[in-house]
Parts: structure tokens; sequence; C-alpha cells
């Protein structure tokens, strides 16, 4: 599969259908897969968390979310076909579920939403079977009791697929350290995707999604947790993007 190098990870080039067909090559090959979507946010942690940094190094697959990502991707010379976004990941690999019959297991969220995400997922999308979900209490992954029993939770219901909703960079450190011991064919990070799904949030209109926009969307939604994020912490991204512009002439 074509990567693209871009600020010191390698990204996918695939379309979403593109990368739904990926899922379904590594879902019915062996071993234990899982995918990481990259957007500002990410980019930003990466250049200063080694550990984030290794644990995108060992992800099968590697799909830009965040227009941003795919825009400079294109002004570097190194085009990405388009945004594959977490959200849009998880209705398309639930159905990807249903059709080879997988079973499917949610991870994360607050209280209550990944079980409600997994009800109205199963109601949507004929033939979904879902193993189980599981909502750990934050700061879980520091305890050695509460991640024992987030991994045995996983165990017992040994899914196929697990979606992963534990906000970034802790999904990702999370899978990348615990894999080896998961009962598991594919897990996908996906940060507040269940969101979505559990009827807790909206998303954005299409046509924001597609001019880039849905980060105006989500401040509007989200103030207080997100603007920080958005309006100051992450435009560290236009000095990255110009260093390796810079790099590149």
């Amino acid at each position: 599969m074509n990567r693209v190098g871009l600020f010191g990870i390698a990204v996918d080039n695939v379309t979403q259908q593109e990368a739904v067909a990926r899922m379904k090559e590594l879902l019915s090959g062996r071993g234990r897969h899982y995918v990481v979507t990259p957007n500002v946010d990410h980019v930003v942690r990466l250049q200063k968390d080694p550990e984030f940094l290794e644990a995108y190094r060992g992800a099968s697959l590697v799909t830009a979310d965040g227009m941003p990502v795919v825009w400079a991707s294109r002004l570097l010379g190194k085009p990405l076909k388009e945004r594959v976004a977490g959200s849009d990941l998880v209705p398309a690999v639930c159905r990807l579920a249903a059709e080879g019959g997988y079973t499917v297991f949610f991870l994360g969220g607050n209280p209550g939403v990944a079980e409600k995400a997994g009800e109205n997922l199963r109601r949507s999308i004929p033939g979904l079977k879902v193993a189980g979900s599981y909502a750990p209490p934050f700061g879980f992954e520091k305890d050695p009791a509460q991640n024992e029993e987030t991994v045995r939770r996983v165990n017992e219901a040994k899914p196929d697929v697990v979606f992963i909703a534990l906000s970034a960079p802790r999904q990702e450190k999370w899978i990348h350290r615990h894999a080896g011991r998961l009962q598991f064919r594919l897990a996908l990070c996906i940060g507040s995707a269940l969101d979505y799904p559990a009827g807790m949030a909206r998303r954005a209109p299409g046509w924001m999604r597609r001019c880039g926009l849905e980060w105006v969307w989500r401040i509007r939604l989200e103030p207080g947790r997100l603007a920080r994020r958005y309006l100051i912490e992450d435009m560290v991204f236009v000095g990255i993007f110009l260093r390796e512009w810079l790099g590149l002439k």
C-alpha cells in the first residue's frame, strides 16, 4: 500500500473505500492490527511524545483525519487522496463487520456512551453482532487493577473488532502497549467518534466537513474543551508545516 511520509510519520494514501478494503484484508488474515487517524492535534503531539510516535509506527493503517493534514500534503507535493475520518470509519467498519459476520466491541467514552452507540448501530445495521461495551474510569491505564479489568473485559468478549474511544494519545498508547495481550483482530482508535452514533453529539453539516470547517462546528458545541486546543495549541502545526516545507525546498 502506498504510504506518504509526513511530519515524521507514514500516512497511507487511501480513500475511505480503500481503507475499508484494507481493513477487510486485515480481518481475514492473521495477527492483531490497529488503525490510527492523525489530525493536526496528533501531529503537534507526535513531535514531543516518543511513546505516541512509537505507537503510531506500530499501526497497520494510518489514515488522515483532518483536512489541514490533507491540504498540507498537497502543498508539500505529497498529495493524499482524501480525508478518512474516524467518525466516518465507525459505521463503515460496522457494516463491514456485519457483512463478514465479525463481532465488534465498543471501549471508552463517557459512562453509557459506548453501550448506547452499540445499541443504535445494531439497530441501524442489520446483522451487526455487538460482543460488548465498556467505559473504564478516567485514568484507568495508570491503575494496575483498573487496567487489568479493562483487558479482562475485552478478552472475555473475544471481539473481532474493537473501537477504542479513549482520546489521543491515551488510546494509541494503550493499544500499542497491550495488543499482544488482547484477543482481537482489528482495533480502531477513534477519539470521541462514539458520541455520534450514541446520539450525544451531531456531526457538522456535509458542506462544512468538505470545506475543512468541522473544527468550527465542534468549537461551537464544546468551547470549553476545544477552543484552546484548536485556536492556540494547534497553531504550532503552522511551524511544523513550514519547517517541513523549507526542508523540502
